[in-house]
């Protein structure tokens, strides 16, 4: 796996851990970081072996969101003075889909949310499929504030989990909640003591992993077709990936030998 300078990547029993490393700076999200995570991605969705990647912050902070110092001098600026027309939109789209790879993946994922998770942190942390907050976490999509607004998949993730109307509640006043309103509304999956973050995310990635992978694997596509298709086709997926399960391996072992 290659060098990174503002992420690690460390991969130990099929459960790969992706951290972002800029602590200094909240691990906010500079260019060099999207580079470098838009790098990880690809080689992470040709890993057929990875069982489960968790996603954390190194420091306090899983990630206080767009570093606008820097962008405010690159990225944001190049956009801001462009007209608004197909390319600009195009332009903005590879910087919005800066993890998009996470819910692509073949495996599950985790983010083990601790301290701050503003903005684009907490839109990096709705695109896994669970969320393991500490108790001092508080997280907001704080976009609303600067004029902005939450362009990196939190506009539909956020209401499938907490419902419209208190993601637009959310969104539109970009108030900032806490671990057990979190908890509370749906947005985190579990609550765990500060200093229990790491072992109860490593601990739920296991779970994960220990899982037969042709039903998991099935089961988040057949979820993820649940989102786009109507009944029908949704119920169809669903019924192909059982058929791949009861042909699999996993689930020949599973059934219990027959005495006569």
């Amino acid at each position: 796996m290659s060098k990174y300078e503002t992420i690690r990547y460390e991969e130990r029993g099929h459960i790969g851990t992706l951290t972002l490393a800029r602590p200094g700076k909240r691990n906010a999200l500079n260019p060099a970081m999207r580079a470098e995570l838009d790098h990880l991605g690809r080689q992470l969705l040709a890993d057929e072996a990875l069982r489960c990647l968790i996603v954390a912050g190194d420091g306090p902070a899983f990630s206080a969101g767009i570093d606008l110092v820097e962008d405010m001098a690159g990225t944001l600026v190049a956009l801001a003075e462009r007209p608004v027309d197909d390319e600009t939109v195009e332009l903005g789209l590879r910087v919005a889909a800066t993890f998009e790879w996470i819910p692509q993946l073949g495996c599950p994922s985790v983010a083990a949310v601790r301290g701050h998770a503003y903005g684009a942190g907490l839109q990096l942390a709705l695109a896994c499929d669970f969320r393991i907050f500490s108790h001092d976490a508080r997280v907001g999509l704080t976009e609303t504030r600067y004029g902005l607004l939450p362009d990196m998949g939190a506009t539909f993730r956020l209401p499938r989990l907490v419902g419209e109307g208190r993601a637009r509640e959310l969104i539109l006043i970009g108030e900032v909640i806490d671990a057990a309103e979190a908890l509370r509304i749906g947005l985190a999956n579990r609550v765990v003591g500060d200093g229990e973050l790491d072992s109860a995310a490593s601990e739920f990635a296991q779970r994960l992993a220990r899982q037969p992978q042709t039903a998991v694997r099935g089961a988040r596509r057949a979820i993820d077709a649940g989102r786009r298709l109507d009944d029908v086709a949704s119920l169809r997926a669903a019924v192909t990936e059982q058929a791949r399960c009861l042909a699999s391996d996993d689930f020949r072992q599973a059934i219990p030998t027959q005495t006569r």
